[in-house]
């Protein structure tokens, strides 16, 4: 199976049955020449993982560090302290294997063996390798084929610029939850992704990135220029990070700063209605 993400492709090598899900599905492409591949089988977790842990994530998964490669290890309460998904990943997440705690599954049944957050959490290092960043954020393609990034953490508004976007003719929501921002040549693109938000909009699209707007809820719709230091810091607030890799760190502020400098940034104050949507138009 192959899915392609951000321009990136992904290699899910298997005898097992696979599901995809929906929202991925739209992802797939045909068989080419991946960059990253991944093995997965069934397997025996039962031994505790080997290496010294580097991140606790403080909810499912956990990452330790051994022999060149990374280790994440994936637990569940419901199920005991057994890892229930290994991801052996090498240190330039090119290449990696899963293994799935054969006594937890039903082997009848499709499984998706990179299922949230392992899929992210692969595409989040690979970025952060010096290819770009993954953003909280609602993006959009306009009628003029133009990028538009809408930055927040949950509850600034996203899914609703989403929905109301939806309605105008000749808008593509590329997300309303997750966009990656990438560079080639001198173009800074946006691409969606499928890891969506209460919306469930995902689309394997890509725009030339022409505007960034931080949602706040306001009494008016208003736009407030950014410096440049409160733009990174606003975006660097809504990426996901590798926080255990000072290198990935390094490059997210750099390949931000070249964002920022080449890209419009206003704080959007706005109010939840149409009105929005009738005073971005008119800020062209």
């Amino acid at each position: 199976m192959f899915f392609r993400v951000a321009d990136i492709v992904f290699h899910i090598v298997s005898s097992l049955k696979l599901r995809v899900e929906e929202a991925a599905q739209g992802f797939l492409v045909p068989q080419t020449t991946p960059d990253v591949t991944i093995e997965t089988k069934w397997g025996d977790l039962s031994q505790n993982p080997e290496g010294r842990k580097v991140f606790d994530s403080g909810n499912i998964w956990q990452l330790y560090y051994t022999d060149g490669e990374y280790l994440f290890s994936f637990t569940s309460p419901l199920l005991g302290s057994i890892p229930y998904k290994l991801a052996r990943i090498k240190k330039d997440f090119t290449k990696g294997k899963v293994l799935l705690h054969e006594l937890y599954f039903d082997h009848t049944q499709p499984i998706n063996p990179l299922e949230y957050p392992l899929d992210e959490l692969i595409l989040m290092n690979f970025l952060a390798l010096g290819k770009g960043v993954e953003i909280h954020a609602c993006g959009i393609m306009d009628q003029f084929g133009q990028g538009r990034l809408f930055v927040g953490q949950s509850g600034a508004g996203k899914t609703t610029i989403a929905r109301l976007l939806q309605q105008k003719e000749g808008i593509t929501i590329l997300s309303d939850d997750r966009i990656v921002l990438r560079q080639t040549g001198q173009t800074l693109w946006m691409y969606g992704t499928p890891w969506h938000g209460e919306a469930k909009l995902a689309s394997p699209a890509r725009a030339p990135l022409s505007q960034v707007y931080f949602l706040e809820k306001g009494s008016k719709n208003q736009l407030v220029p950014q410096k440049r230091a409160d733009a990174i810091g606003r975006l660097f607030a809504c990426s996901f990070l590798p926080f255990y890799s000072h290198e990935g760190l390094a490059f997210t502020l750099s390949f931000l700063e070249e964002v920022v400098k080449a890209t419009p940034c206003h704080v959007l104050k706005f109010l939840p209605d149409r009105k929005v949507i009738e005073f971005l138009d008119g800020q062209r």
